[in-house]
């Protein structure tokens, strides 16, 4: 039978930066699913398990055992890494070994060669890694449990928004997806989580290494950044919309110009932005003015879309790279902090003067407001 328990290492979630401005209630603390770490279990009570294989580890079990055991049902769960076929049956759960999917029996792997199941019928190219299955099956009970909410509709939108915005890149990874396609890669990425994942593996020269505490700590550095990611887009992304949507309905009124839009404060506004033109079949906005937090003001050029580094206009060249009185002097703008030399920002001491800058560039540029 199985006798071990291996917990981890984690110290409290405080949720409360997250939250500060969330109609959702507020807590002080969030429970981690790794909160001791012990290797025999003195607990009279059976406690559930959930299995994964031993060996070299990688990202998609170490967050699908994170997730699960964000749930009441599996928070105490014992976790078992194994290969042996007799130990896996008596697992309660297992994630990303035993050539099975089969929800009603909880086993959730995705390597036998039948398996190609995606999210669903609208995610078509990224085939399910354990993360995946897991988040497909019990996603939406981790985000209610996490966000302590019985909003329905909010678990739906955040379901599918986590999914593209976190665990699609996971199972991507796993499953040896290219973000590219056949396009060869311009540098090499090493700082991706799945690749951060792999690093504390022990290396082929280590001696005397502890792989159960190495994995638990994978696991929860993949976990606390799910939460991470859950909690921006639950608390400070979605929020925002409201925001931009106003400024996009007075951009006329307060610009002049409906090609530049104007925030009172800054808010994460860009993906929210190509949606809202998207729905309104507007012509496209090419440069929005917000504060900075030292008072002065932004000027920043639109991105061509929302992955690009590309702008859909820039700031002028002349003015690129070029600072203070300086900038000033060859704008005919008055109190012009700098323009980045890849022109996609610039600053000025004043809203007017951060105005007047997307506005000569425009004007300058020559593009048509019909």
């Amino acid at each position: 039978g199985i006798n071990a328990e291996y917990g981890g290492f984690c110290a409290s979630v405080h949720l409360r930066p997250f939250l500060a401005h969330s109609r959702l209630p507020v807590r002080s603390s969030f429970f981690c699913p790794y909160s001791s770490f012990s290797m025999e279990s003195n607990s009279t009570k059976r406690k559930l398990t959930i299995g994964t294989h031993d060996g070299a580890f990688h990202c998609d079990e170490a967050l699908a055992c994170f997730m699960l055991r964000l749930l009441p049902e599996w928070k105490d769960a014992n976790v078992v890494r194994t290969r042996n076929p007799k130990i896996l049956d008596e697992c309660d759960i297992i994630v990303d070994v035993g050539a099975q999917y089969d929800p009603s029996r909880h086993r959730y792997d995705h390597h036998q060669r039948e398996f190609t199941d995606t999210l669903d019928e609208n995610h078509k190219v990224t085939k399910l890694s354990s993360a995946g299955l897991i988040y497909k099956h019990f996603g939406r009970q981790v985000i209610q449990k996490v966000l302590d909410t019985n909003d329905t509709q909010l678990v739906e939108k955040l379901f599918y928004l986590i999914y593209k915005k976190f665990i699609e890149a996971v199972d991507a990874n796993d499953n040896g997806v290219a973000r590219f396609g056949n396009a060869k890669p311009l540098y090499e990425e090493s700082t991706s989580l799945a690749a951060r994942v792999g690093s504390l593996n022990p290396t082929w020269n280590e001696t005397d290494v502890d792989v159960q505490a190495r994995f638990f700590k994978a696991s929860q550095m993949a976990g606390q950044e799910f939460l991470d990611c859950l909690n921006y887009y639950a608390k400070s992304w979605l929020p925002s919309r409201v925001i931009v949507e106003s400024a996009f309905k007075k951009r006329v009124e307060e610009t002049a110009d409906e090609r530049i839009i104007l925030f009172d404060g800054f808010c994460p506004w860009k993906s929210h932005l190509f949606e809202i033109e998207e729905e309104q079949k507007c012509k496209p906005i090419l440069f929005a003015i917000y504060p900075d937090s030292n008072g002065s003001w932004r000027v920043q050029a639109v991105p061509a879309h929302p992955d690009s580094f590309e702008s859909r206009l820039g700031l002028l060249n002349e003015w690129r790279g070029v600072r203070d009185d300086k900038l000033s002097e060859i704008s005919g703008i008055k109190d012009c902090i700098f323009v980045h030399a890849a022109g996609f920002i610039g600053g000025n001491k004043t809203k007017e003067g951060a105005l007047e800058m997307a506005k000569k560039t425009i004007q300058v540029a020559g593009v048509d407001k019909n």
